[in-house]
């Protein structure tokens, strides 16, 4: 290899420049040759190149330069903005090149653009001589100062000639370069004049005009280096005018964070800094970077360190939100402001102090509010902040904030999820999705950016290939780059400007624009197809075939629609797809939502330029955004009445939350009562016997919230599982802070995994809802009202008087369908239903489908028409129990008696909408929504078939309040009926729907009113199943009973209130009781060849249970691990946790002191102990449940022949390693760690332990932490480093070969997350069946080991979703032991 002499290599450059100079063939080339290698050494090498004479010298010294990237377009305007992208993008400017005459006019909306905005752009336009000027000669204009203030410098060059000293010209590319990027940044301009020859023609010139460039050609170095100097001072040196802001800050009580746009992604990062570390609310601008963020975990939303309000815009929307949100001091950080809300709110809210920060010193404050002005770097700023200490606590102006965040976020969620058609609001919504890895948007102007701005998703889904240490210290996020040209606002040059963007940030870009955007620029697509230096583009059209802005602005409601059409929208029919086939640019064309979807995850993977065009219409937008904000005000202005309505306790000093709500105590009863006849849902046989459970819980003596579980036939829950749930929740519940919005979307389920740690699917709808319902009647209990009242709002509409008034007419009382089983003849049915009407009924529900055929049911509901009239509407219900065939045969029988619907006519939902066309019948839904898992909207869409004409929703089906709320929105969104139905609840269940059907009416009314639809009255809801009680839980009976006017049966909200208000429970009807077990905690000393073990344990259940259940917890763990699973399971089974040696509270006694170190307490000895622990305690036999390191000994344990085990159950286990290699260098690994656990202590050790790759699932609980400090509480450091070294799965004898001559039941789990001991899990299962292959047991083998993959969960299981968990071992026993 041969060295290179730097100096040499210098020299040899040097040469080559000054050589190339001189070689020029005249005066114009050899100038423009210095330029444009001046702007190389100046770091600027992209030149944008216009076709032109005048600017020939300049267009070939650029492209002939090794180091410049040029590209070119005819259109001065188009080629301007890509300048002005690509400074925008690189924050360097590009170097333009024009001719002369209005080739440089055509670059100036692009000047304004990049002046406006700080965009470094340098403007080298050709120009005709001085004595061409003012002389007719062609294209000569007056250039000079052309651009005016719009540039940051101008300098008119002479023409070139050898009797001027070169260096005068590199003197002003340097001052004109230091002008450029300098604050404030913006275009600068040299106008070169040029004479003939334009070409390389060859013309003599003297060499002496490059007197003094030696040094210049010696190096690579800009002629004129500008240099600035920086004071570096510590912190707490600052002008008194800072720390004056320093102590405003300090002292807010009520700040807000306002961040405009920002352009570096550093200056994001310290942005998220200091809102952490200031705490304060966060309203982020869209082209901010922060206004959506790509998450780095799995749970975003939970992550409050940084209290994003990504709606503000929407928030105010609401004038009581404008009222009360009154900040105090605001810092904004950034000038630019999309939203004209905000800048409207910032110019009435008068904060005591606006403090405003931006690098450059112009005055951007078009509301005149700002009181201090602070010129600096956004980085320098935050970290002066975030040296400075301040108080985070929480207010609950704050909370508050956060709340009416989420609630305005989720109802634009709902909304542009329900709608079917594809809105340009969704389109705003999921584009973010589009931002795969370094991906960055540039989005257009007019409605756009605003439709970003306001419907933006704020959390994006993105994957990092980050290490798996935990990120304590920074933001869990990375900002989403957007820019877009908001320096002037235009919609010219759009496109162009998004090329260059793309070009200057070297990143995937998606631009986003209007069609008039679109066809203001189409030139643009010339740029598109000189891809060399830049990652392909997708660019997104949303073509609502006109200006759609001007028909949300005060114009379109005084206008005539032809003078909109054509001097405002400019509608018109311009093909996009053609216009791209001209330029050859890929097009796709976009109509509905799965389109989209699935259009842009084509154009991520096919990597090319490509034009997505998203059609819309513009009346059509309007209304939708008409509608959506009218539901956001109604929706932010309820919730707000109802947080500033709740019990607050604090003092101004003392602002901490918004509830001061916590359950202090609970309890369930089971009841068992007699109905008047068999469920409906049974069959003709079943038991007049109904039971469920009464959940009670307590906030104090006074404060009390009923509930109600009870599962039915039409559950997959029965009422041992749901039992099983109860006294798990119960226990985690107890003390839980209440922190529940009632009926927000996400709310209730937020709270079952922030508080009490389990994923919401986990937990069985009935108990679900019955734990909602109890905490729903709690929150009214605490406010002295009734549930209806919480729901609705103090204020149930919006401040639309003529929708107060509306809803002050609306009854508080809501109708009852009655449900008739349709057993007999038809004359006995007709009769029963004659009753009905007597009674009062004006609609009443028949089963059908139980009969031979479908015509015996159609006779049945031609026999009431004939007994009855059409005094009563008729509902059928099938519960899917037809064929398509049937169901049509049974509609063309029914199709002249009126039914209301027929509810669930056919066996397979793929056959429903079939049914609908062909029938002619109403039809609802009832069954097909139970099966929804997860968010129903999006699945919802299959039912939006206006032949289906309703929604059942059971509350204790679909999982709860919040979830039936939700359906029934969706169901009144499509002009739906949406009914609430009972499934045989008690009187306690049927007061609560009483009141939740009303709240669901109401909300009815107001989607009719905002809609302005026809309401299509008042709605029978199927709470009938009150006929069936002939016992009830309570000592009073439930007001229902005929209403006034004729309006059928019914009930009020008051006295659905004032029934669970003076509830008084019939303990006749209790068969038990359960509110808190308390777990028995004991030593035994067990003693063993080597070393006694003094064992902590903890135990439930009766200890007389010969069925026995002991628990291992794994390395770090406690016996505390398992409480709630312990008293979930005590009812059937004695269940005993113990503190493995070297854990928690048990101790390790040692024989002999001295050689203890020689002793090893491995998984073997520690079974073996173990099991003479079990013939301690009990004479029966055990089922030992061992998790991780609990796993192996509960295997080693199961393999030991004893007949003290009769099954195990492995959660995350393994048998060993099996190669020796593998165990040496496990062995050595877990030695080290043992070591490091002694020198750094215990909790630095647990911190690291807790860093690895397993532990990813887990570290993403809300309960992490929580777990954690459980880890640091053991007795004794020395014993637990003992037990690590001793009991690795390196030190253990691998027992994969003894898994073929396993006897005892195996059940083994493992998390869905946990790859590797999933895959471990199955080759285990597989190695304990391979014995039986062939042999006469193989059947017994087969069944003696049962695999269980828990979902959402990795390697901690029991901490992860310990529900499934639970029932997983709990079928285990019964299957053990056969009850």
């Amino acid at each position: 290899m041969t060295l290179v002499d730097p100096y040499v290599d210098l020299c040899s450059q040097s040469n080559k420049t000054e050589t190339f100079i001189k070689s020029c063939s005249n005066i114009n080339s050899a100038w423009a040759s210095l330029i444009v290698e001046e702007c190389v050494r100046l770091g600027f090498t992209y030149f944008c190149i216009a076709p032109g004479s005048r600017s020939s010298p300049l267009a070939l010294s650029a492209t002939g330069h090794p180091l410049t990237t040029c590209i070119s377009c005819y259109d001065e305007r188009s080629l301007g903005f890509h300048a002005v992208g690509y400074g925008r993008g690189s924050r360097k400017p590009a170097v333009v090149i024009t001719s002369s005459g209005t080739a440089v006019s055509n670059l100036f909306p692009s000047v304004v653009e990049a002046s406006q905005d700080f965009i470094p752009v340098v403007l080298l336009t050709a120009d005709r001589p001085p004595e061409l000027h003012d002389a007719g000669a062609n294209q000569a204009i007056n250039q000079v100062n052309h651009f005016g203030n719009y540039v940051r410098y101008f300098f008119n060059l002479p023409p070139p000639g050898d009797q001027m000293y070169a260096r005068m010209v590199l003197t002003t590319v340097d001052s004109a370069a230091y002008n450029a990027m300098q604050a404030p940044q913006g275009p600068v301009h040299i106008n070169c004049a040029f004479r003939e020859p334009l070409d390389h023609s060859n013309q003599g010139w003297s060499f002496d005009c490059l007197r003094g460039l030696d040094r210049w050609f010696r190096n690579n170095e800009p002629y004129t280096k500008y240099l600035g100097m920086k004071m570096v001072s510590a912190f707490g040196n600052y002008s008194c005018s800072v720390i004056e802001v320093l102590d405003i800050i300090k002292k807010a009580k009520q700040g807000l964070l306002l961040v405009g746009a920002i352009h570096k992604e550093d200056d994001m990062w310290a942005v998220a800094l200091l809102a952490r570390h200031l705490s304060w609310p966060v309203a982020a601008d869209i082209l901010s970077g922060l206004r959506m963020r790509k998450v780095l975990n799995s749970f975003p939303e939970h992550d409050k360190s940084i209290l994003f309000i990504d709606h503000i815009d929407q928030i105010l929307l609401s004038d009581s939100a404008k009222s009360w949100i009154n900040p105090d001091v605001i810092v904004q950080i950034g000038s630019r402001i999309t939203s004209k809300r905000v800048e409207m709110f910032l110019e009435s809210c008068f904060p005591s102090s606006y403090i405003l920060i931006d690098s450059h010193p112009c005055r951007h404050d078009p509301s005149h509010v700002v009181t201090h002005r602070i010129q600096t770097s956004v980085s320098e700023f935050a970290a002066s902040l975030c040296q400075c200490n301040f108080k985070r606590k929480r207010s609950r102006w704050q909370n508050i904030l956060m709340v009416l965040n989420s609630v305005v976020s989720q109802e634009i969620l709902f909304h542009v999820h329900s709608e079917f058609s594809l809105t340009e609001p969704y389109v705003a919504h999921v584009i973010g999705e589009a931002l795969y890895g370094d991906a960055v948007m540039f989005v257009g102007n007019s409605m756009v950016i605003r439709d970003l701005n306001m419907f933006g998703k704020g959390w994006l889904e993105h994957t990092t290939n980050g290490g798996n240490v935990m990120m304590h210290n920074i933001p869990e996020f990375v900002g989403a780059t957007v820019a877009g040209n908001r320096g002037a606002s235009g919609i010219d040059g759009l496109l162009s400007t998004a090329i260059g963007f793309a070009a200057g940030s070297n990143k995937h870009v998606c631009c986003v624009v209007g069609d008039i955007s679109f066809l203001h620029d189409t030139n643009g697509l010339s740029l598109l197809n000189q891809r060399d230096q830049r990652k392909p583009m997708t660019i997104i059209v949303i073509n609502n075939h006109g200006g759609a802005i001007f028909s949300l602005l005060p114009v379109a409601k005084t206008t005539s629609p032809q003078i909109l059409q054509k001097y405002f929208y400019t509608s018109h029919d311009i093909s996009i797809s053609k216009l791209c086939a001209a330029h050859r640019v890929k097009h796709f064309l976009v109509q509905t939502k799965s389109e989209l979807q699935d259009t842009l995850l084509k154009t991520r993977a096919e990597h090319l330029d490509c034009v997505v065009e998203v059609e819309n219409r513009i009346d059509e937008n309007a209304n939708f955004h008409r509608t959506m904000s009218m539901f956001v005000d109604n929706t932010a202005t309820n919730y707000l009445d109802y947080l500033l309505g709740g019990p607050y306790s604090g003092t101004k000093s003392d602002l901490d939350g918004i509830y001061n709500s916590k359950i202090r105590a609970m309890e369930y009863m089971l009841y068992r009562i007699q109905l008047s006849a068999p469920r409906t849902s049974g069959s003709s046989n079943s038991s007049f016997s109904h039971e469920g459970f009464i959940l009670k819980l307590r906030m104090d003596e006074n404060i009390v919230g009923f509930g109600e579980v009870a599962p039915i036939e039409i559950h997959e829950e029965d009422i041992i599982d749901v039992e099983e749930q109860l006294r798990f929740l119960f226990h985690k519940v107890k003390d839980c802070e209440l922190n529940v919005v009632p009926l927000l979307r996400g709310s209730f389920s937020n709270w079952i995994w922030t508080s009490i740690g389990i994923p919401p699917s986990s937990v069985f709808p009935s108990v679900k809802c019955g734990l909602e319902m109890a905490i729903l009647n709690l929150f009214a209990s605490q406010r002295k009202c009734g549930l209806s009242e919480i729901l609705t709002g103090s204020n149930p509409s919006v401040r639309d008087q003529s929708l107060v008034e509306y809803n002050q007419n609306s009854s508080t009382r809501i109708q009852i369908c009655a449900l008739l089983d349709s057993y007999g003849t038809p004359m006995e049915v007709a009769l029963a239903v004659a009753k009905l009407v007597d009674e009062g009924f004006t609609t009443v529900k028949l089963k059908v489908g139980r009969r031979e055929t479908p015509a015996e049911d159609a006779a049945v509901i031609e026999k009431i028409r004939e007994v009855v009239g059409y005094k009563i509407n008729i509902r059928a219900d099938a519960n899917r129990k037809w064929t398509y065939e049937q169901a049509i045969e049974f509609s063309s029988s029914v199709k002249s008696f009126s039914l209301q619907y027929i509810e669930e006519p056919v066996s397979s939902v793929d056959d429903l909408i079939k049914y609908c066309e062909n029938s002619g019948l109403p039809v609802a839904l009832d069954e097909s929504i139970d099966n929804l898992k997860g968010d129903p909207i999006d699945d919802l869409h299959q039912f939006v078939h206006p032949g289906i004409v309703a929604v059942v929703i059971k509350p204790s089906v679909v999982g709860g309040f919040e979830s039936a709320a939700l359906i029934a929105k969706w169901a009144h969104m499509h002009d739906k009926m949406a009914v609430i139905s009972s499934a045989y609840e008690s009187s306690v269940g049927l007061a609560t729907y009483i009141q939740f059907a009303y709240y669901i009416d109401r909300q009815h009314d107001l989607v009719a009113r905002i809609k302005r639809n026809d309401s299509c009255g008042s709605v029978a809801h199927g709470l009938g199943t009150y006929q069936w009680l002939r016992e009830d839980v309570s000592e009073q009976k439930l007001k229902i009973h005929a209403l006034s006017l004729g309006d059928g049966i019914g009930a009020s909200v008051e006295d659905a209130h004032g029934y669970l208000q003076h509830l008084s429970i019939n303990n006749e009807k209790i068969e038990r009781t359960y509110s808190e077990e308390k777990i028995k905690t004991y030593s035994v000393r067990v003693d063993g060849d080597d070393f006694s073990y003094l064992v902590n344990l903890q135990e439930a259940g009766d200890c007389t249970n010969d069925k026995v259940v002991l628990f291992l917890h794994g390395f770090l763990g406690t016996s505390e691990d398992w409480t709630p699973m312990m008293k979930a399971l005590s009812p059937i089974a004695r269940v005993i946790a113990v503190d493995l040696p070297g854990h928690g509270e048990s101790q390790i006694l040692q024989h002999d002191a001295e050689n203890f170190s020689q002793i090893s307490v491995t998984v073997h000895s520690i079974a073996d102990l173990l099991l003479k622990l079990i013939c301690n305690i009990t004479d029966g036999e055990v089922v030992v449940v061992g998790y991780s390191m609990g796993a192996r000994i509960a295997l080693r344990m199961a393999l030991n022949q004893n007949h003290k085990i009769s099954g195990a159950v492995l959660i995350s286990g393994s048998p060993g390693l099996q190669h020796e290699s593998s165990r040496r260098r496990r062995t050595a690994i877990d030695k080290s760690r043992a070591e490091f656990l002694l020198s750094s202590g215990l909790e630095c050790f647990v911190n690291t332990w807790y860093s690895g790759k397993m532990w990813a699932s887990l570290r993403e609980h809300p309960q992490f932490d929580s777990v954690v400090r459980t880890r640091i509480k053991h007795r004794n450091i020395a014993d637990l480093s003992k037990v690590l070294a001793d009991s690795s799965v390196g030190s253990q004898k691998s027992l994969w070969e003894d898994l073929k001559h396993l006897e005892k039941p195996l059940l083994v789990v493992a998390g869905e997350k946990d790859v590797k001991f999933k895959k471990i899990s199955e080759q285990m299962c597989s190695e304990i069946r391979k014995r039986g292959e062939g042999e006469a047991d193989y059947r017994n083998r087969q069944d003696l080991c049962e695999m269980v993959v828990v979902p959402e969960s990795g390697h901690a299981v029991h901490v992860e979703n310990p529900l499934p968990l639970v029932r997983a071992i709990r079928k285990f026993l019964v299957k053990l032991h056969g009850t």
